[in-house]
């Protein structure tokens, strides 16, 4: 049964779960990041891998720029390509099974690390192999929530893989604290080596939750999916297939998939224009792209080398302290990006955290940080209100919209070029920032503010609001000529005359209120059903019931119909309004949009 309802839908308990359990991808991604940063400092690891001048002292060890570059992102080149043949591999074995595979690929580069003791090529070459499996998890989590969550929690429930990446780093930034102190090997091996509890934990919890719906509905197996969507919503199995709900969404779904089979969708599909692809995959990578340069990484992967720059005695507590702040304040991007939607948040987040990186370089180019306590002080400060800004909106934000962007047909794919634009700027940063910062020191900052003002430029110009909308909806919303980006918000589907009247119509369905006079109207309106009543060879007015509500001059049937079918526009229902900016307009699956 439901665990409750939120919005008039019910919301089972396996919702929740799977957000939780898929997200346990995110924690191993926040955990192999957050590691790195300590270990480089360590003394037995730099001892073993390090370039030293006495062998027998550790603070005579240095890590060449090159080394630690390498070391570092050649985890970054191992998420790029898993990013993209993860997109393959979740379509052909599907999320769930992918899943696993990916995490026991992780599991042999950590196992590869583990056993390196003197030969730094080979933590890098285990890192790379481990950077397979973190990107290919990185592609199908939150593809895998987004399809699967219901969509009044879509955004919460995607975004905890954000949270989970914060819990990593932050796990890792104390685990590192207590094992530092450890002699020998020990002191960074146990910390690499824990790291195989996490990819075991998300085999076992995946393993319980159901597999997408709609990659089941796209491989034929429509009744399993009904199946999956009943258990998420907490509908008894044997409901499955006479429960409205479940049937609602599985309509959709399966309407969708229809319209999709006339093209068939390779690599090169993501880049054609029609039907807004083209702008949504160069969408996806832009706003991937510039979510690693908000700059947040930079005080991720090198933090500690960062604040004993600046002069503090012990910079692996201010990485727990930017850690804490990290995760702490992802819970308030639950609620904002939940709340607020997706394009406000950006907006602000990209301003709030351009001045707190103006406040950052410009304090630590004023004055040297070392000599003045004041001045690494309010680094320290400045930094962590970046991390505020970061962790409330862009963080979770951009791996919400991962999900929630793309068409069906073609997610999995673009999902995978947009997570590998990211990892790509992450592998550049990585490498290059010993190079950048030792010659421009903390004017780096600088860049990155400039990017975060970048960043919230294209979210007002180029992003539309997917905010309460199914994902069938947001791809309707993106087709709509008359819709812009910052007059999305207003945009609501067919039938509904806003985003606000569809949660309400929603909540009076559950309260029981009339179905005919909301939903059936709103179905009779988008003119997706209109077939199971009057035949599939209807093609004109003369062809509908005498009491078919639809306004006899503007109509359009078919299920699979589209521009180029024959049959007419649905333009207005008598009772209900058209949907999208000012009106209906056809979209490729014969409904109004």
């Amino acid at each position: 049964m439901p665990l409750f309802y939120m919005q008039g839908m019910p919301i089972g308990f396996v919702a929740l779960m799977l957000a939780l359990v898929a997200s346990m991808g995110g924690f191993i991604f926040g955990y192999d990041t957050g590691q790195i940063s300590d270990i480089l400092l360590m003394d037995d690891f730099r001892l073993r891998f390090a370039t030293c001048t006495n062998y027998a002292v550790a603070s005579t060890c240095e890590f060449t720029v090159v080394r630690s570059g390498l070391i570092v992102s050649l985890l970054s080149i191992g998420t790029l390509a898993g990013a993209l043949v993860g997109a393959v591999v979740a379509d052909k074995l599907g999320r769930r099974l992918a899943m696993v595979v990916e995490c026991l690929i992780f599991m042999i580069g950590v196992t590869i690390q583990l056993t390196s003791f003197h030969v730094w090529q080979q933590v890098a070459v285990g890192r790379f192999i481990s950077g397979l499996g973190v990107g290919a998890l990185s592609a199908a989590v939150p593809m895998y929530q987004a399809e699967t969550a219901p969509t009044q929690l879509r955004g919460t429930l995607t975004a905890t893989f954000q949270l989970f990446i914060t819990g990593g780093i932050l796990v890792a930034y104390s685990i590192g604290i207590g094992t530092r102190s450890l002699g020998g090997a020990s002191s960074w091996k146990l910390l690499i080596g824990l790291g195989m509890i996490f990819p075991g934990m998300l085999i076992a919890g995946i393993s319980m939750m159901p597999e997408s719906p709609r990659w089941l509905c796209a491989n034929g197996k429509s009744d399993k999916a009904a199946q999956a969507i009943a258990r998420i919503y907490g509908i008894p199995r044997k409901e499955a297939s006479s429960n409205r709900y479940v049937n609602a969404e599985l309509d959709e779904i399966v309407n969708q998939l229809e319209a999709e089979k006339r093209f068939k969708a390779g690599w090169i599909d993501c880049f054609k224009p029609q039907n807004m692809t083209l702008y949504r995959t160069l969408l996806g990578m832009s706003l991937q792209s510039l979510q690693q340069l908000t700059g947040a990484n930079y005080f991720f992967y090198y933090g500690a080398t960062v604040f004993q720059s600046v002069g503090i005695n012990d910079s692996f507590i201010t990485q727990i302290i930017l850690g804490g702040v990290n995760f702490g304040c992802t819970f308030g991007g639950l609620y904002v990006m939940e709340r607020f939607g997706r394009r406000r948040p950006l907006i602000i987040g990209g301003l709030w955290q351009s001045i707190w990186l103006f406040v950052f370089a410009s304090a630590g180019t004023a004055k040297d940080p070392t000599t003045s306590g004041s001045i690494g002080t309010l680094m320290i400060v400045s930094a962590c209100l970046f991390i505020l800004g970061y962790a409330t909106t862009w963080g979770p934000g951009i791996w919400i919209l991962i999900g929630e962007t793309f068409p069906t047909r073609t997610r999995a794919k673009q999902g995978a070029l947009a997570t590998a634009s990211n990892w790509t700027w992450n592998f550049l940063l990585a490498f290059f920032t010993p190079f950048i910062t030792k010659s421009i020191q903390f004017r780096y900052g600088f860049v990155f503010a400039a990017c975060n003002l970048l960043g919230a430029c294209v979210v007002f110009f180029f992003l539309y609001e997917s905010s309460d909308l199914s994902l069938e909806s947001v791809d309707d919303m993106y087709n709509d000529p008359k819709c812009k980006p910052w007059t999305s918000r207003r945009w609501a589907p067919a039938g509904y005359s806003s985003r606000y009247d569809l949660v309400e119509q929603t909540k009076a369905a559950q309260a029981r209120k009339p179905f005919a006079d909301t939903e059936e109207k709103r179905i009779e309106h988008a003119g997706s059903n209109l077939n199971t009543t009057v035949g599939t060879t209807a093609t004109g007015p003369s062809d509908l019931p005498a009491d078919a509500d639809v306004e006899r001059s503007n109509v359009f049937v078919g299920r699979n119909g589209g521009p180029d079918a024959p049959g007419y526009n649905v333009g207005l229902t008598k009772s209900g309004p058209p949907g999208g900016m000012d009106r209906a307009y056809r979209d490729g699956h014969g409904n109004a949009s």
